[in-house]
């Protein structure tokens, strides 16, 4: 059950926040927008007292489920400024399920696709003057679901809160599209079959900062993964999935319960074979990855993810040896990659696929939306 209704309560002047004069120096999930999108659902009146209001804490009890037994799933897109000045959204709808899958998967109250979109575009449109116009910034999107249930005991919530925070960000990596360098980590997994792998909840990241201050105490951007079991099978990046150019072609794992179904990874395993480059999902193991760094057959390895979009890889360190990618030079695919993918976000490439959304164009009442 969903209130159709969003209630919108604009900050006063005087309570405006100030919006970063140099969009350059944005850095990422530094900053947010004036309002967040916020309602709540109990087991009576289902989603209810659906409303964006100015920013402000959250109100929870100390005892509140999702502090004390991880019930908290979140997904991440963005909203970019077009040089038209339109304002588009990118895949949206890949966001909603793939945040149902979490909330299911976390025993969660879902939120419903259409619901999940109004509630993003409605708060998008009331702060699009926070939309950088920079080209290579953008808005950040944050929804959340969180059990809200202020009881200490392992079973699923009967009370949930979602809300969706916005801001400005620039590049995720503080140098910019340039080759990262990765570390292999050895002892540390991220996930094993059956486990939240493929779910976007707060417990996967929580769980990686072992591993990622051990890669960052050495001087590398991220961790790369291997499987639980064996040690041995290449999974995904930190916040990234990972592509690697070879003879044969552009080779992926494989999603297997364990890797996070990455938007940005679907985007361009479906841009790629447009382009005539041919896309082999299967396993690959690090000795492997090493072997043709090597010797040479491995042309160019890159991350995909919302937040960096494309990540080329210059370096990777394994066993105490680290081997250059492509001479630690971004590869020309990556490029190709990050300059069409780029302009597809912002509306200025023909839309193939029906995956860009222009939104400013749309009136808050057809989101259902009234002013408070």
């Amino acid at each position: 059950m969903y209130d159709k209704r969003i209630a919108i309560h604009r900050v006063r002047e005087s309570q405006r926040r100030a919006r970063p004069a140099d969009e350059s120096k944005l850095g990422f999930g530094r900053y947010f927008s004036d309002h967040f999108f916020a309602t709540e659902f109990d087991r009576v009146n289902g989603w209810h007292l659906t409303r964006i209001e100015p920013m402000r804490p959250l109100k929870l009890d100390p005892a509140a489920l999702c502090l004390h037994y991880g019930q908290e799933v979140f997904e991440g897109l963005k909203a970019r400024r077009g040089r038209d000045g339109g304002v588009y959204l990118f895949r949206w709808q890949e966001n909603a399920r793939r945040m149902r899958h979490s909330c299911v998967r976390l025993m969660m109250e879902p939120v419903d696709e259409e619901f999940f979109g109004r509630a993003v575009k409605a708060l998008v449109l009331i702060d699009r003057d926070w939309i950088p116009r920079d080209p290579d910034c953008s808005l950040y999107i944050r929804p959340t679901v969180i059990a809200t249930d202020p009881v200490l005991g392992v079973r699923p919530g009967d009370e949930y809160a979602f809300y969706v925070i916005v801001g400005p960000v620039g590049a995720y990596w503080p140098q910019g599209f340039q080759p990262v360098r990765i570390r292999v980590s050895e002892e540390d997994v991220r996930a094993v079959r059956g486990g939240l792998g493929d779910a976007k909840t707060a417990a996967n990241y929580a769980h990686s900062l072992h591993a990622q201050k051990k890669a960052t105490d050495a001087g590398y951007s991220q961790v790369l993964w291997l499987d639980a079991l064996e040690h041995r099978w290449v999974e995904e990046v930190g916040t990234m999935n990972v592509f690697f150019l070879l003879d044969e072609g552009l080779v992926t794992p494989p999603l297997a319960g364990t890797i996070l179904p990455g938007v940005t990874r679907d985007s361009v395993i479906q841009i790629a074979r447009k382009w005539d480059v041919k896309v082999v999902e299967r396993p690959i193991s690090i000795d492997e990855v090493m072997e043709r760094t090597l010797g040479g057959t491995l042309k160019e390895a890159f991350g995909t993810g919302t937040a960096a979009c494309i990540a080329p890889i210059g370096a990777l360190s394994y066993k105490g040896r680290d081997v250059m990618v492509n001479g630690n030079r971004t590869g020309a695919l990556a490029g190709r990659l990050f300059e069409y993918v780029s302009r597809l976000q912002r509306g200025e490439e023909k839309d193939e696929w029906g995956w860009v959304e222009r939104i400013d164009r749309l009136d808050l009442t057809a989101l259902a939306a009234f002013e408070d």
